[in-house]
């Protein structure tokens, strides 16, 4: 197996942060990694010269020619054969000519215009990782990749599981800097012989020969840059008191990205009030987009009834309905002014495109869906959908500059009847649009009835969690202290309230109030409420909560690359551990890392561990030093990376059951009073 980093930085650049370049700190690197290859990978740039002195000064270590190029807003790395440097270097100068600002990038077509035959070089794009290359471009680029980057081992494991994803790597992405203190420990294990850029293009290409380490493959990865690995899926780290648990998870939190860490206590139930107000507002936070996805029909038709006058359209109609009556009783009175025939024209309409713009939305994500693209394709010719999407463009051009036209001319048209109005005593008629104003009653009435339907009370949704419902039931406000906690302000509500049976009145009110941004209107309407029930039916009580809390915690890692839990039996009873706790973690270790620090046998022992962490302390010269043993659960001993060991078995008598003597005591205890 050789171990590999195909993305490395040495020039700060536009689209970078500063940094100072090092090349002591890239042997550094290099040497205490043990890295078979790398490639040196800036972004949009390639610095001949200096490659040539990296290459002399890792002799040693196969180093490739690259660089990370901004194509169509994602990230993708060409790698190219030192022994072609020149022609490479060449190649990267025109790539540094068009990508000269932040936010400059080059189409795939242009990409192969600049390289020729892509398949010549090692294309790797930003895949599960941002920004990510996808789309169309991903497709465009698909005949020449034969791997993709992620961003951590958890994104490295699903792809590789999964069948219709790309192979994944997992590199760095670091800078060579002065002050690198700690080293990089995302690499990738590839299965070659001599390390080539055909060799890799192979290798990459099949998932059977990359891995995350070199002797357990995808099972372990390392996450200290001394060589401590951890599982890909569920570790349990033991230990006596202060002998570095919570130090080593601390670690972890600070070496790795994008981590769930459930700190112990943190979910602990204390003063009941406040537990309830910050248990109810996690609640509906965690919901909030739930409540957002409800609440959309009405934030869309409330977007456009804030722009209805329904008092100002009355007045338009009754000045149009006056000034016509009196130009028809004045009309023996008309001039040379009041009878030419801009006198009483009237302005052209100015057309709508939202519906247009959404449609050509719409046609385009039907175009660019790759998750779907087969079910797409059976049903429907995406070449005619490309024709469709820049007929209607066409369109919404043509609407567009017909829009502007009539602009213009209203505003001349505005022009010459004030001119003409000043030169008469002739009553001029109002200028009023009757189908629109028709059009504004019927859309206030449409808001009324919604919002009345909103505010009947009923149950919205139901989810499931463990043996917990989380059950969301609409209902009308009681109070304006409901409406401003809603509104997330210290604003006065009370007089809006007053008008709450009156949804337009109500809305007129709101628009009255300073300070209250117009885009939360749709929120204090009706409100949307939560409750979560027990297995019985009934809301949680105190315990329950805390127990529901952590359940949820832990679900919402699946949102993050790697879940720490520190000594949840500190907080819950084993019955609730076994038969919850230990089923949702074993569950979520199977798409992701998960580390829990535990002293209790119903989770160390019963959970069914892939890898076993036991920490030490020992004092030298009186500053405590960490020591950390691991190993498989069904391993004799545990090995540190310097290589001590220790006794499983002995091991996990003293943490999990306080010794031998106290386990056999306690079995013979249980064994006398059974039956």
């Amino acid at each position: 197996m050789k171990k590999i980093d195909l993305h490395i930085h040495t020039v700060p650049t536009i689209s970078d942060r500063a940094f100072t370049y090092s090349l002591d700190s890239f042997k550094r690197y290099v040497t205490e990694a043990k890295l078979d290859a790398v490639a040196v990978t800036n972004h949009d740039v390639f610095d001949g010269a200096q490659f040539r002195q990296i290459q002399q000064a890792l002799d040693a270590t196969t180093v490739f020619p690259g660089i990370e190029i901004n194509v169509d807003k994602g990230h993708v790395l060409i790698i190219g054969d030192a022994s072609k440097l020149e022609d490479f270097e060449a190649k990267a100068a025109m790539i540094s000519q068009r990508i000269t600002k932040v936010g400059d990038s080059v189409s795939v077509k242009e990409l192969v215009q600049i390289f020729g035959k892509l398949e010549d070089y090692l294309v790797i794009p930003h895949y599960d990782k941002g920004p990510a290359v996808a789309g169309e471009t991903l497709e465009q680029l698909r005949p020449y990749v034969c791997a993709g980057e992620v961003d951590s081992a958890k994104k490295f494991v699903r792809n590789i599981k999964d069948v219709t994803k790309l192979p994944p790597v997992l590199f760095s992405d670091s800078r060579m800097a002065v002050d690198m203190r700690s080293l990089p420990t995302r690499q990738t294990f590839i299965d070659c012989g001599m390390v080539t850029l055909e060799a890799l293009k192979r290798c990459l290409g099949d998932k059977a020969k990359v891995a995350l380490t070199e002797r357990d493959g995808n099972k372990l990865w390392q996450v200290f840059e001394n060589g401590q690995q951890l599982s890909t899926g569920l570790n349990i780290l033991i230990g006596a008191r202060s002998t570095g648990k919570t130090h080593t998870l601390n670690q972890i939190f600070k070496s790795v990205k994008r981590v769930k860490y459930i700190e112990q206590f943190s979910l602990v139930q204390r003063d009941e009030a406040t537990y309830e107000r910050e248990f109810r507002s996690n609640i509906e936070r965690e919901r909030s987009a739930f409540s957002d996805q409800y609440l959309a029909g009405l934030k869309r038709v409330l977007d456009g009834v804030v722009k209805v006058d329904l008092n100002a359209n009355d007045r338009r109609t009754t000045a149009y309905l006056d000034t016509l009556l009196r130009s028809a009783e004045e009309a023996d009175r008309q001039d040379a002014f009041s009878k030419a025939d801009l006198f009483d024209e009237v302005e052209f309409p100015i057309g709508n495109v939202t519906t247009l713009q959404s449609l050509i939305e719409s046609v385009r994500q039907v175009i660019e869906n790759v998750e779907y693209r087969p079910i797409i394709e059976k049903h429907v010719d995406l070449s005619a959908l490309k024709r469709l999407a820049i007929q209607l463009i066409e369109v919404l051009r043509s609407k567009i500059l017909d829009a502007d036209k009539r602009r213009l001319v209203n505003s001349l048209v505005r022009e010459v009847k004030q001119g003409l109005k000043i030169r008469t005593s002739a009553v001029q008629v109002e200028d009023v649009d009757l189908y629109e104003v028709a059009m504004d009653r019927k859309r206030v009435e449409r808001f009324k009835d919604l919002v009345e339907s909103l505010k009947k009370g009923a149950v919205v949704s139901r989810d499931t969690l463990q043996g917990f419902t989380i059950e969301a039931r609409k209902q009308a406000y009681s109070g304006a202290g409901e409406i401003r906690g809603a509104s997330g302000t210290k604003l006065a509500f009370g007089d809006a309230f007053r008008k709450y049976d009156d949804a337009y009145g109500y809305l007129l009110e709101l628009m009255q109030i300073e300070g209250l941004p117009p885009g939360d209107f749709y929120k204090l309407f009706a409100k949307i409420d939560y409750r979560i029930l027990n297995k019985d039916g009934h809301e949680v009580s105190g315990g329950e909560r805390s127990e529901f809390r952590l359940l949820q915690e832990i679900a919402d890692a699946q949102n993050y690359d790697l879940l720490l839990i520190d000594e949840p039996e500190s907080s819950f009873d084993n019955l609730f551990l076994k038969s919850e706790v230990n089923q949702i973690l074993k569950s979520i270790s199977e798409t992701m890392p998960v580390v829990v620090v535990t002293h209790n046998s119903t989770v160390g022992a019963s959970v069914g561990a892939d890898y076993l962490l036991y920490t030490t302390k020992r004092l030298v010269d009186g500053v405590p030093e960490y020591r950390i043993f691991s190993g498989y659960p069904t391993d004799k001993q545990l090995t540190s990376v310097d290589g001590e060991v220790a006794n499983s078995h002995v091991t996990l008598l003293n943490s999990l059951e306080a010794g031998a003597e106290t386990y056999e005591r306690r079995r013979q205890g249980y064994e006398a009073v059974k039956n």
